[in-house]
């Protein structure tokens, strides 16, 4: 489902609480040039003058994508870290090694 920039991130807020305590929430991003359609093999097709970026996230049954222009991207990624920042708070912290344990096993 293709929504506006705003109503992407307040969906993606809500799929983060829906996933918080089981599932995931898949996130991707890539360069779109306006196209639905590959570009034909013969002839020379003109190039976009502007390239925007596609964002989709996916949660069990539920997908989500939108179209940031090249104007709005500066402001869109602004919010969209600081919604990342908010609700990575899943993650598992790597184990910190002791300096001393592995200057001993270094040693012997």
């Amino acid at each position: 489902m293709l929504l506006e920039n705003d109503s992407f991130l307040s969906e993606l807020t809500r799929m983060f609480q829906r996933t918080k305590n089981t599932g995931s929430v898949s996130i991707t991003m890539k360069r779109w040039d306006g196209h639905n359609k590959p570009k034909p093999r013969t002839g020379n097709a003109p190039e976009p003058t502007e390239y925007k970026c596609l964002f989709r996230a996916s949660a069990r049954n539920k997908k989500i994508s939108t179209v940031v222009s090249q104007k709005d991207v500066t402001k869109f990624q602004m919010a969209y870290a600081t919604l990342l920042k908010g609700n990575l708070i899943g993650l598992k912290r790597g184990e910190k090694k002791d300096a001393k344990a592995t200057k001993k096993a270094k040693a012997t």
